[in-house]
């Protein structure tokens, strides 16, 4: 049996796939503690505690993939102004209804979703386990979180 060659990790490459991931990551926890902030309505206790709990695990997952990033060799992306040009995600008004909020939020961690898949498979065909099972874990936490906020708005 041959023994299968293993690439060996660019990591520059990986490191510049996680870029727009944690920067995704921030501006969605920014845009999660607006809504906590700021929500009102019937259902405002719920979605206060939810949201605390959610932008409280964006801001460990965007240290950890910042960590990953200088784990590589590289230098993570920082200040507000650099992050948002990166991630590209609409804000929200501060007066936002509850279900515009679930509404943007969804549409947020969507695009965040795709760019930990995208950033899963560049890992993957290098070989990188450690990038690639991180994203898979912050897949499986935004895709849960869609499902919920979903779920709410029915």
């Amino acid at each position: 049996m041959a023994k299968r060659k293993k690439n060996k990790p660019d990591t520059n490459t990986i490191a510049e796939v996680l870029r727009p991931v944690l920067a995704d990551t921030y501006a969605l926890m920014a845009q999660t503690h607006l809504c906590h902030w700021n929500v009102e309505g019937p259902s405002f206790f719920a979605l206060h505690a939810a949201f605390e709990a959610q932008y409280t695990e964006l801001f460990t997952a965007a240290d950890e993939i910042a960590e990953r990033i200088r784990a590589l060799g590289d230098y993570s992306p920082g200040g507000l102004a650099t992050l948002a040009g990166i991630a590209k995600m609409a804000e929200l008004p501060e007066r936002a209804t509850a279900e515009k909020m679930a509404a943007s939020l969804i549409e947020n961690h969507t695009k965040l979703i795709k760019d930990a898949a995208k950033a899963r498979e560049v890992a993957s065909d290098v070989e990188d386990k450690e990038t690639e099972d991180l994203m898979i874990a912050r897949i499986q936490v935004h895709e849960k979180t869609v499902w919920m906020l979903k779920s709410f708005l029915k």
